[in-house]
C-alpha cells in the first residue's frame, strides 16, 4: 500500500504582515544622509557592514571583509538565540562586490568575463541571490542600505534626469522585487512665505516618481515622511491596517 501524497498546498489564506519591524526596505540617498541612523534605530538591529562608514554609531555591528565573513554572520543569525530581531546590510551594493570578489578568487580570475559563456557573471548573481533570499525568510526585519546616482532617461516625452539606487544592474531586479518598501531619502529646503526664513529637512519619499525611484506595496503609505525610523514604522503600520 503506497503511502499518503504529502500535502503541500494551504489549507487557509496566510495574514498580511502587519508588524512594521519585520518590513523588508530599500533605503537609498546621498552620502551621509543619514541613512545608517536611520536603520539603527530598527528595533534589535544589527549591521552586516560590508563598507566603512558606521564610526560616529554606537551600533552592533559585523565588520565584513569577505564573503566567508558574511556566510559566518548569516549562520550565526540563522540559528538565532542572540536578541537581533532587524539586519541591516550596509551597503547591499558592497555586499554584491564581496561575492564577486570570491567567485573570482575562487576560480583565479581577474574579471566575471575571463570564464567562458556568461558563466562568471551567473555564478555571482546565483552566490548572491542564494544568501539574501536566506536572509529575507529568516523571520527578522531586513533594512538594505545602497547610495544614490542620477541618470538620464529617455521617455516619449524627452529625456529627464532620474535618481536610482546605485545598486549592480544584476542584482537590481532580485532586490527591487524582493523588498516590501523602496524609500528614497533627500533633503528638502522650504521657505516661510511669511518670513522668508529657510530651512532644510531630510525626508523620504514612498510613492514612485519620474524623478526618483520609490514604492511601496500597500500603496497606502506617506508620498512624503521624515527620514526617521519611527515616522516609517508608523506609517507602514497604518497603511498595512487600512
Amino acid at each position: 500500500m503506497s503511502a499518503p501524497m504529502k500535502t503541500i498546498l494551504p489549507r487557509e489564506k496566510t495574514p498580511p504582515v502587519r508588524d512594521p519591524a519585520l518590513a523588508r526596505v530599500l533605503l537609498y540617498g546621498a552620502s551621509k544622509i543619514g541613512k545608517s541612523t536611520w536603520a539603527s534605530h530598527a528595533p534589535g538591529a544589527v549591521f552586516l557592514a560590508c563598507e566603512s562608514g558606521l564610526n560616529q554609531l554606537e551600533v552592533a555591528r559585523c565588520d565584513l571583509a569577505s564573503w566567508e565573513d558574511l556566510l559566518a554572520a548569516c549562520r550565526e543569525l540563522a540559528a538565532g538565540g542572540h536578541g537581533y530581531t532587524t539586519i541591516v546590510i550596509d551597503t547591499v551594493d558592497e555586499m554584491w562586490r564581496l561575492a564577486e570578489r570570491s567567485i573570482l578568487q575562487k576560480y583565479k580570475v581577474d574579471h566575471p568575463s575571463d570564464l567562458s559563456w556568461g558563466k562568471g557573471y551567473a555564478l555571482v548573481a546565483g552566490e548572491f541571490h542564494r544568501v539574501l533570499l536566506k536572509l529575507a525568510t529568516l523571520p527578522y526585519g531586513l533594512i538594505l542600505i545602497s547610495h544614490a546616482i542620477e541618470r538620464e532617461v529617455e521617455t516619449r516625452t524627452g529625456k529627464h534626469q532620474k535618481t536610482y539606487p546605485t545598486i549592480p544592474e544584476r542584482p537590481r531586479e532580485l532586490i527591487l522585487a524582493l523588498v516590501d518598501v523602496i524609500l528614497f531619502a533627500e533633503t528638502v529646503e522650504r521657505v516661510d512665505p511669511q518670513t522668508g526664513a529657510r530651512t532644510v529637512s531630510r525626508v523620504v519619499r514612498s510613492k514612485p516618481s519620474l524623478e526618483y525611484e520609490a514604492g511601496d506595496r500597500t500603496g497606502r503609505m506617506p508620498e512624503t515622511m521624515e527620514l526617521d525610523y519611527q515616522a516609517f514604522a508608523k506609517a507602514y503600520a497604518a497603511a498595512i491596517k487600512e
